[in-house]
């Protein structure tokens, strides 16, 4: 593969800010978590519970690969979430070898309101994770 061409100042310029808006908005989430008494952790694995497509529920294997995480520390994470009454364990019915995560009422109604406060603060965004056509000369 030939070597790409060196990125102009511009570029740099760019990236950084694209990354300076990211920092910031998962500074917000991890705030936000905290305000409502859980970490940010804790919050993204019932992010990941909710959104899994096609169903209400999660395999720890899911997990770990959705927050990049070790199996065993998506394990002990799902742990300290169903001890604070935020998710429930069921035996797959189909394979029980796995275990499905599953969202109880209360970690539904607080995966609401955070919700509800990441939308409005991604409406303060739009428009800044735009990605910007960057014109890079040809090898």
């Amino acid at each position: 593969m030939p070597a790409s061409p060196p990125l102009a100042k511009h570029h740099f310029e760019v990236l950084a800010e694209f990354r300076y808006q990211m920092r910031r908005f998962e500074r917000f989430s991890e705030l936000a978590a905290q305000g409502e008494g859980i970490t940010p952790q804790q919050y993204l694995l019932m992010l990941q519970v909710k959104g899994t497509p096609g169903r209400d529920w999660a395999s720890v294997g899911e997990l770990a690969e959705r927050l990049q995480m070790t199996h065993h520390g998506a394990v002990t994470l799902v742990s300290r979430c169903e001890g604070l009454g935020l998710v429930v364990r069921h035996a797959d019915a189909a394979d029980r070898r796995k275990v499905q995560v599953h969202l109880t009422a209360q970690g539904g109604q607080l995966l609401q309101r955070l919700a509800n406060l990441h939308r409005a603060e991604l409406e303060s965004l739009r428009g800044v994770f735009e990605v910007p056509q960057i014109d890079l000369p040809s090898p």
